[in-house]
């Protein structure tokens, strides 16, 4: 009886030797590497500075009064924490069209920088800049009588607040409110006033009109009072807009580029990156996408920890530098506990 024929397998396609223990399989992934670096933690500030207030859209995430966001942020920090984005959420103060209290003494923001600043001097600090949460229409930018955005006086206004949270501490500013050449007055005026080698600026260079924010303007009380933001926010439809107001912001001399949401403009995260591969890409991991997350972990559907970080490794495959998420603090807290080896 002859010997059966065995299928031979070619040894430039045998893949199993390159994957079967723990080590070889992190080299096989070196461009997904998830460290402390690759996170940013977004935060909402509050007027009351010793409260603490649960969001219902957004489980397990609060706002925070400044003296309540010491105790809060010291544990993150020392798991690793490096840099913040914080969010002003006001009731108390007035709002109206010129978004006067953005950049007011009395904002949350400006008066939570310097004590940052103070309490944790290595920490990178991002500061968002849009008019929505203070304007009395929930709008990103200044309206015109007949109701339509004059973007000449919505980016006066805008960098006016960029400068002055410049002014408070902030390490970088990020405009997130998608007005035509916002960048580049923001950039002027930081260098007119002799910050232009002191703070950089973090484009939201392609944010679209997504339905993904919804728990957000909850959390930051900045949903339209009337109206949608879909004539200066991004279509979802759209590639060529992202990939020309990439073009454009780094252009008029932006430090970083964003794609906000992120899990479904990949897409768009990858050409990006492709098109500008010198420049750091960060990508917002939305509230929308929070919830959802949260939401099929709590039902069972999926483990959250194995979960999530399949997806923030995907995220980095993709082209993002600098991850955006809520779930910063526990990810960072993954990130201390031992590996297993297997």
């Amino acid at each position: 009886m002859t010997e059966q024929k065995r299928f031979s397998v070619r040894n430039d396609h045998i893949l199993h030797s390159g994957i079967f223990n723990s080590t070889l399989r992190d080299w096989q992934g070196l461009k997904c590497e998830i460290t402390p670096k690759n996170f940013m933690y977004p935060i909402f500030i509050i007027e009351d500075e010793d409260a603490v207030q649960p969001i219902d859209s957004m489980p397990g995430i609060s706002r925070f009064g400044i003296n309540a966001l010491k105790a809060h942020l010291e544990p993150i920090i020392n798991n690793g924490l490096q840099s913040v984005l914080l969010f002003g959420v006001v009731s108390d103060l007035p709002k109206n069209d010129g978004a006067t209290n953005a950049d007011s003494s009395q904002n949350p923001v400006i008066k939570a920088l310097p004590k940052l600043k103070s309490w944790f001097p290595n920490l990178t600090i991002a500061c968002d800049v849009c008019l929505c949460p203070y304007t009395s229409h929930g709008h990103c930018g200044v309206f015109r009588n007949d109701g339509t955005v004059d973007n000449t006086a919505s980016i006066e206004r805008i960098s006016e607040i960029a400068l002055n949270y410049a002014k408070a501490g902030a390490d970088i500013i990020a405009p997130s409110d998608m007005m035509d050449g916002r960048i580049g007055a923001i950039k002027t005026k930081l260098i007119n006033n002799g910050l232009g080698n002191k703070v950089a600026v973090l484009s939201y260079t392609a944010k679209f009109a997504s339905n993904f924010y919804g728990p957000f303007r909850d959390a930051a009380k900045s949903k339209p009072a009337f109206g949608d933001r879909k004539c200066y926010q991004l279509p979802s439809t759209s590639s060529g807009l992202a990939l020309r107001a990439a073009d454009r912001d780094v252009a008029e001399g932006a430090d970083m580029l964003m794609v906000k949401p992120v899990m479904i403009y990949m897409d768009i995260l990858k050409e990006i990156k492709q098109r500008h591969p010198e420049y750091p890409m960060f990508v917002y991991q939305v509230s929308g996408e929070y919830s959802m997350i949260y939401q099929a972990a709590s039902k069972g559907l999926f483990d959250l920890k194995l979960g999530l970080m399949e997806i923030l490794g995907s995220l980095r495959r993709a082209g993002a530098d600098v991850i955006i998420s809520y779930y910063t603090p526990q990810i960072l807290n993954w990130l201390q506990q031992p590996k297993s080896k297997l």
